[in-house]
């Protein structure tokens, strides 16, 4: 299935088809990406939210800020990064997706990261890691070698809203592991 998505336009096209889960009934808009077609760090969220669900833009609403300040401070140029969710539906009430839904998404996943091709993917948080990393817990902050490329699980963007202490753990988190991406 997902050989036949020679591009990131055939993934989208696909997204936006997709009737795989019964979130595409509820969903406003199904939310994709934003950022670089070639980013050398990929940031992964959990799943679009209420703001994302009505603009189509991923991380547009006070996590996107925090997301944005993140990415200022990591010094990534426009030209350095993407972000994608692991599902592409907003689930009702912003709850967690559930196992179906991570699964009727997986191929888009994976196949944007194999097309978008980064350096380094940054999972955002546990949903993050757990759709991404199929069950494999890794450590806040470490860097793991996964099917090939480097993985960094740093906290949620929206957990720093109601957890400001965890800003500099996150800072450090970045400071640690830039010989990563910023050559």
């Amino acid at each position: 299935m997902t050989s036949e998505w020679k591009t990131l336009e055939d993934v989208e096209k696909h997204i936006f088809e997709c009737t795989a889960c019964p979130l595409s009934d509820t969903v406003i808009n199904k939310v994709v990406r934003k950022g670089s077609d070639r980013p050398k760090v990929l940031f992964i969220g959990e799943a679009p939210g209420k703001n994302e669900d009505e603009t189509g833009v991923p991380f547009c609403g006070r996590a996107g800020k925090i997301l944005d300040d993140l990415i200022d401070y990591a010094g990534l140029e426009d030209s350095d990064w993407a972000v994608i969710n692991t599902i592409k539906c907003r689930p009702p009430k912003n709850r967690n997706p559930n196992k179906k839904e991570l699964e009727a998404c997986k191929p888009f996943l994976n196949r944007q990261i194999e097309l978008l091709d980064p350096r380094l993917i940054i999972l955002l948080g546990n949903t993050a890691e757990k759709a991404f990393l199929n069950g494999h817990k890794m450590e806040w902050g470490s860097v793991e070698e996964f099917e090939g490329r480097n993985v960094l699980k740093i906290f949620h963007p929206a957990a720093l809203i109601y957890t400001r202490s965890r800003t500099d753990d996150q800072h450090q988190f970045i400071d640690e592991n830039r010989h990563l991406f910023l050559n």
